[in-house]
């Protein structure tokens, strides 16, 4: 089994966020990066002041974790979206996530109502392949 390596973001302030709370901001296992949760935070780990500013947050430090592995947005295999109040955020949403997978083949998408994501509105976790170097 090939060994698994913790992926952090370059020069992001959230490195102090990820440990105290114990996880890994991504983890690749051989061909395949599992991405943690990722919020609207900004740099301090609070959250932006509306649910728009969330979801370009949250595709911003979703980006910069991918970055980080060498990954982009067409390498996503699986999303799950966590939110807290759907059928008034998808309109809101899905803009947004139209601008990041905006042609076929789309990954599959999970879409989970939540009644608490720690003061957030909106999570995405993903599965996404290790490009070939």
């Amino acid at each position: 089994m090939p060994p698994r390596d913790a992926i952090y973001p370059a020069n992001s302030a959230r490195h102090a966020l990820y440990d105290k709370h114990g996880y890994s901001p991504a983890v690749r296992a051989g061909e395949l990066l599992f991405v943690s949760g990722q919020v609207g935070s900004c740099e301090d780990g609070l959250p932006e002041d509306s649910y728009l500013g969330q979801v370009e947050r949250a595709f911003a430090n979703l980006g910069a974790v991918l970055e980080a592995a060498g990954c982009g947005f067409d390498d996503i295999i699986d999303v799950t979206t966590f939110h807290t109040d759907p059928e008034a955020q998808l309109p809101i949403f899905m803009p947004v996530k139209d601008r990041f997978f905006a042609g076929r083949p789309f990954p599959t998408w999970t879409a989970v109502g939540v009644t608490w994501l720690a003061g957030f509105d909106l999570e995405i976790k993903v599965i996404a392949r290790v490009p070939k170097a």
